[in-house]
């Protein structure tokens, strides 16, 4: 009989360090994030500890990204000690459960700098095509 992730089917140590953090799973050019807390020295793939959450990178049809959390677990699980790994902080500081992550504000800033470099771009090559 094989138990889900989310049933916590990982032996762990009562003593040592967890950290929630995200495991790829899906396909080839299909990626899918199951938010887990496991073992910090475990590779991905071990057996995880419990599954509070999911994330779907890939935009939707209505143009979203699809993510999930437990926050009841993930506090319980923060509040025993448990870190955080920086794509989970970034995704629990977007959802507001923690800070937001510096990596988001530079994410953000960069879009906002590219945006503005190619509406000049487009200003410019529109003089261009008047004169």
């Amino acid at each position: 009989m094989s138990l889900s992730p989310a049933s916590g089917i990982g032996r762990f140590y009562k003593k040592s360090a967890k950290i929630i953090r995200c495991v790829r799973w899906g396909c080839t050019n299909r990626p899918f994030y199951h938010i887990v807390v496991m073992e910090r020295r475990k590779d991905q793939h071990q057996p995880v500890i419990e599954q509070v959450g999911s994330y779907d990178p890939l935009i939707n049809e209505h143009g979203e990204r699809l993510v999930s959390f437990n926050f009841e677990r993930i506090r319980h699980w923060l509040g025993n000690g448990a870190h955080l790994s920086k794509p989970a902080a970034e995704l629990l500081g977007i959802a507001g459960f923690t800070p937001i992550h510096p990596k988001t504000y530079m994410t953000a800033w960069r879009n906002r700098q590219r945006i503005d470099e190619q509406e000049a771009k487009s200003e410019v090559e529109g003089k261009k095509n008047d004169e």
